[in-house]
């Protein structure tokens, strides 16, 4: 069974920056998409970046130009690089892993515990 800890949130000022991580372990992490989504409150979960096995990346377009997915497979763990946080990027962030339209449409029924990020004005 996959399992995925994320870490790395904080409260941080707008304009500042923060980096996530997540370990997966339980599946063959080099041979598998990436992606990271957040919740904020009374919202539904989204896609916010979103890496293919071969290193193709996707992003929201709220954050493209602010926000780098990356990943290391020795160390089975992809990181979210956040620049430039606004408020607005105030949520849970959560990772997953599987194929890449699977990921790109999260649709998974198990989560981690996710990492609370928030953006102060």
């Amino acid at each position: 069974q996959v399992q995925l800890v994320e870490s790395g949130g904080g409260l941080v000022q707008a304009g500042g920056s923060l980096r996530l991580s997540c370990v997966i372990s339980g599946n063959i992490f080099s041979i598998n998409a990436l992606g990271w989504y957040r919740q904020a409150p009374g919202k539904q979960r989204e896609l916010v970046a979103a890496m293919s096995v071969g290193d193709n990346t996707r992003y929201a377009d709220s954050v493209k130009g602010r926000f780098t997915i990356s990943r290391d497979n020795a160390k089975n763990t992809v990181y979210l690089q956040m620049n430039g946080l606004k408020p607005e990027d105030t949520a849970v962030y959560y990772c997953n892993t599987g194929d890449f339209w699977r990921v790109v449409g999260g649709t998974f029924n198990y989560w981690g515990q996710g990492t609370q990020v928030t953006v102060s004005s």
